[in-house]
């Protein structure tokens, strides 16, 4: 009888020789396509500087259109800013817990919509409905690029890059200068929505298609929960450094906003009868200005040992620009102050390496997020109490531009007073102690 046929072995996986080489981690992406990456990130920002200075330019038909007063007006300028500065704070959560590319390509269609409402408007409540949508649907758009520069780049060039990233930015506020008065007197604030809903759309597209997170390196973090991300967003409250900061934020940005994108054009074309057009220009100098001043500020960033002297300083200095610009009334005293105010403007981004030398690592992320937060709510709130400010001062008989231009300058200087008296980390206060180059952040 034939012997049985032995029992058939499954086939086993080779085993790998102790000498064979460990598999090799993937390759860092280049400079070239982080660059890329960056710059489609930053036509959603280019596109977020265009929406939040539309008012400047559409002002003088959404009054006759809608019957707005100042202080109407000045709550339509700051329901963008209000909406994407409480956004902020899901914003940052979002992006720890989902990525980037995930967080802003489910966000920022938003914005498409709110710019298509608008377009659409009836009345200036569903206008206010739009803004609000755009404000959301723009909340990723900043901080994507900051926390991306953050990760990918080298510490050491973070001022530099971040400040180059507010100059592409700036190609938003470009838009909204000289072509968007062009296109509004010939077809009307509506065509502007539309031409920017129409934007936003292929900059959606463009972060599809472009921008896909390198991985980082070791092994990859635990995904929090939400209420986790939340409880470690609130402890950055209770740090005694964080007010400081927060206060001066609310204001050094909102002052060059208010101005920019919503006082430069009533202001020019009532105090000294310019037409739209050639309000516009000088709206579209102020930007091009915008587009190379912060970089140039991240060019010559101290350091942390001595850049919260600079950025208290330099507050300062545009406080005292914009007490000047209220109090002066000659067309090319005021236009030279406001270009003044455009080039010096750009410290703000010293403002962001400031936030990063004073948190840990583990704790960047969520406090740039915070700042960027305060930076907005500030730009919301200082819109909407210059437009009441405007119409207080008009029913007392005060040139309204001057109360506005006072009060701008007094919230500047009381921020930069707070920044300069209120504690410090204690990362900086070791950095300014020694001298010594602050180690920086992995």
């Amino acid at each position: 009888m034939p012997a049985a046929a032995p029992h058939a072995q499954p086939p086993t996986a080779p085993v790998p020789s102790p000498n064979a080489p460990p598999a090799s981690p993937p390759l860092p992406p280049s400079q070239a396509t982080l660059w890329a990456m960056l710059l489609a990130l930053l036509s959603a920002f280019a596109l977020s500087q265009a929406y939040r200075t539309v008012t400047a330019i559409m002002a003088t038909n959404l009054q006759s259109d809608f019957g707005l007063s100042a202080a109407s007006l000045g709550t339509f300028a700051g329901a963008f800013a209000l909406s994407f500065g409480v956004a902020q704070f899901f914003m940052g959560i979002g992006m720890d817990l989902y990525g980037l590319r995930r967080t802003v390509l489910s966000v920022f269609p938003l914005a498409v919509a709110g710019a298509t409402l608008s377009a659409a408007a009836p009345d200036y409540n569903w206008l206010m409905l739009g803004q609000m949508l755009i404000g959301v649907g723009c909340a990723p758009a900043f901080l994507a690029c900051t926390v991306f520069i953050s990760r990918h780049f080298p510490s050491s060039r973070f001022a530099f890059v971040s400040g180059i990233g507010m100059g592409v930015g700036g190609l938003g506020l470009l838009l909204t200068g000289t072509p968007l008065a062009w296109l509004v007197e010939r077809w009307g604030w509506r065509g502007g929505f539309v031409l920017l809903a129409a934007l936003s759309v292929l900059a959606w597209l463009l972060i599809w298609r472009r921008v896909h997170e390198p991985a980082m390196g070791g092994e990859p973090p635990e995904r929090e929960r939400w209420g986790a991300a939340v409880r470690r967003f609130g402890a950055l409250f209770l740090l005694p450094h964080t007010l400081g900061i927060m206060l001066l934020g609310m204001v050094a940005y909102a002052s060059f906003l208010a101005l920019r994108g919503l006082w430069i054009a009533p202001m020019l074309i009532d105090r000294y009868a310019f037409t739209l057009v050639q309000s516009g220009n000088i709206a579209l100098v102020m930007s091009l200005i915008s587009l190379f001043s912060p970089a140039m500020f991240g060019r010559l960033d101290p350091g942390p040992a001595r850049r919260r002297p600079w950025v208290v300083n330099f507050s300062l200095l545009v406080a005292a620009l914009y007490l000047a610009v209220g109090l002066a009334h000659h067309a090319a005293l005021n236009v030279a102050l406001v270009l003044s105010i455009a080039v010096l403007s750009g410290y703000s981004v010293l403002q962001y390496s400031d936030v990063r030398s004073s948190y840990p690592p583990d704790l960047t992320g969520r406090a740039l997020s915070v700042f960027t937060m305060a930076m907005f709510l500030g730009v919301g709130l200082m819109q909407w109490l210059t437009g009441h400010v405007a119409d207080w001062a008009q029913a007392l008989g005060i040139e309204p531009y001057r109360a506005v231009m006072i009060t701008i300058a007094t919230l500047l200087a009381l921020g930069s007073t707070a920044f300069r008296w209120l504690p410090k980390s204690q990362l900086l206060a070791q950095a300014e102690a020694t001298r010594q180059p602050l180690k920086p952040a992995s």
